[in-house]
């Protein structure tokens, strides 16, 4: 346990929860696509797909304003099964998961950077 002391007080952090908490997405969104799915030898099926969220505000004008963000999803064995069977474009569903990044060099030769959440777990919602 850790104790941080401020003027106005002391927290105390349980460092085991904060572990438990550190890399973690929480997404639910609509299904951008339909999933792609590779499966490869042994029978290991990879499943990306993406996901929208939205946030909608009233701005100054009265207007109603919708932000949309787009996250790529990467999930593997069980969760990619799941995802291939259920998750179609369109459907709502919430993922968990944490945040990657890496590179590669496209057919150009340029360096691209991927920021993408690998999935451990799906939850289904429903269908738009």
């Amino acid at each position: 346990m850790l104790i941080l002391k401020t003027k106005t007080n002391t927290n105390i952090l349980n460092l085991e929860a904060m572990n438990a908490l550190r890399n973690k997405v929480q997404l639910i969104g609509n299904a951008g696509k339909d999933p792609e799915v590779k499966t490869f030898e042994g029978g290991r099926k990879l499943a990306t797909i993406s996901i929208a969220t939205s946030e909608s505000y009233t701005n100054d004008k009265g207007e109603k304003i919708t932000d949309t963000q787009w996250h790529n999803l990467v999930a593997w064995g069980k969760t990619a099964e799941i995802i291939e069977k259920y998750v179609v474009k369109g459907n709502q569903f919430a993922v968990e998961g944490k945040l990657t990044h890496r590179s590669y060099d496209d057919k150009n030769g340029e360096k691209r950077y991927v920021a993408e959440v690998v999935v451990s777990d799906v939850l289904l919602l429903g269908s738009k």
